[in-house]
């Protein structure tokens, strides 16, 4: 029996992915292996967004490489994801050791490149596959067990400057309702009671094969799962939160009040040359739309600093724009200058110093908001999903406005053994900067 090591990088999209992959050669009948040194096959799904991402996927290469030079001679590499994508050509010059290169959509194909290699023995690259996005593929899930990312589209059609996904993943492309419910329905059984949807767009689920947003509608055939108690929704772009939307999240009791808008800047030059499809006072109108219909509504960001052009009075009018509407949750990101995307030519590239002036000078801002906004929670008693054990009596968890790993915790003081993956009533008496402090509550209080 053949041996696989998945080492899996980048976005919730990518991690799916490599879930996908490890089932579907588990069915072949290859086993699962926690060590690269054992495995025949090291398979590394690659990241490719930023440049970090890059050096980080290449690294994971190039260890896998060392192991396969000193270590275990007989294993053999695999590349797939954004970078392989990318650089597909020039990765299997560059570390000879690569035996089979896969682009972004060849993943559900992953059993027929390790046949083909079998028999031919010799390098393989396909980066020009097509995905069929809704075939039903098994899955191994590489998350805990109460929760799954649940991946409604692939790809990206919004080409903003600064991003290079639409050329890796290619254009959206949705998903059909009845094979969405259905995958949810399998996590569900597997133990899922927190459901993640992701896509690159989730606001935009439906327009290509229906011709209308779906989103509302996938989210209610999901919600009459009865295990499923959470869902939350990723990456809802603000030109396409609608109505029926905002409905939903008033009315529906699973779907967490937590809105991830990627808004990216405030500044109506800068969105422009960001190629977003929005503006200043559309972004306020729908932030003020939220917190009134909403009631506890969280909303969660990310902001790019340093964009080519950007001046001091952009700037400034960003961060006065966080002071003015303490934003809950908010990940700032220094503008990664990519090739192949519009931006990478644009004039008034800035220095890296300055970018990391303002970087500091905009979390500065929103760590004191973040502060703020977690004190008005003491007193105040939430659920919360438990998910590691720290220490005697205390355990770490997550409320419905904290997304797994990109968000704070709650540690939870217990005098009683708690489940992990369990739900838990829990009364706040302290708060840090982004976590919280609290202790469960008798079902009675």
């Amino acid at each position: 029996m053949k041996k696989i090591y998945m080492h899996s990088l980048g976005c919730s999209k990518n991690l799916v992915d490599s879930e996908n992959m490890l089932g579907i050669l588990e069915k072949k009948g290859y086993k699962v292996t926690d060590y690269a040194d054992k495995a025949d096959y090291i398979i590394i799904n690659t990241c490719s967004f930023i440049n970090d991402a890059q050096q980080e996927s290449v690294n994971a290469i190039l260890s896998a490489a060392d192991i396969k030079n000193n270590i275990n001679k007989k294993a053999k590499i695999i590349v797939t994801g954004c970078l392989s994508q990318r650089f597909g050509e020039e990765l299997s010059k560059e570390i000879p050791e690569v035996d089979i290169v896969i682009g972004t959509a060849g993943f559900e194909k992953i059993n027929e490149y390790i046949e083909e290699y079998e028999m031919n023995k010799k390098l393989l690259i396909d980066t020009t596959s097509q995905l069929d996005i809704d075939k039903s593929l098994p899955r191994n899930t590489l998350t805990e067990p109460w929760y799954a990312y649940l991946k409604i589209a692939e790809g990206c059609s919004n080409n903003c400057t600064y991003c290079v996904i639409p050329k890796l993943r290619g254009p959206f492309k949705s998903r059909r309702i009845e094979s969405v419910v259905e995958e949810a329905k399998t996590l569900s059984s597997s133990g899922a009671k927190e459901i993640i949807i992701i896509a690159q767009d989730t606001s935009k689920y439906g327009i290509d094969i229906y011709g209308e947003r779906k989103l509302h509608e996938v989210i209610q055939k999901i919600s009459e799962i009865e295990s499923i108690r959470w869902i939350r929704i990723h990456y809802l772009y603000p030109e396409d939160i609608y109505d029926e939307l905002i409905n939903e999240f008033k009315n529906n009791e699973k779907l967490l009040k937590y809105f991830d808008i990627p808004m990216q800047h405030i500044n109506d030059r800068i969105l422009k040359r960001m190629n977003r499809n929005t503006n200043k006072e559309q972004i306020t109108s729908l932030i003020q739309k939220i917190r009134r219909e909403v009631k506890d509504a969280v909303i969660r960001t990310s902001l790019i600093t340093g964009f080519p052009g950007e001046t001091r009075d952009e700037h400034e009018e960003l961060k006065d724009f966080l002071k003015e509407y303490k934003l809950d949750r908010v990940g700032i990101f220094k503008y990664s200058r990519e090739e192949h995307t519009p931006a990478y030519k644009l004039p008034g590239q800035i220095d890296e110093d300055i970018k990391e002036l303002r970087l500091n000078e905009l979390m500065e801002i929103q760590q004191k908001i973040s502060y703020e906004n977690n004190v008005s929670k003491i007193g105040k008693t939430y659920e919360v999903l438990i998910e590691e054990k720290d220490v005697e009596n205390i355990y770490v968890g997550r409320t419905y406005m904290d997304s797994i790993e990109i968000d704070g915790c709650v540690y939870v003081t217990s005098d009683e053994e708690l489940t992990l993956g369990n739900i838990y009533k829990v009364k706040i008496n302290d708060a840090l900067e982004y976590d919280l402090i609290g202790d469960v509550r008798d079902e009675d209080d």
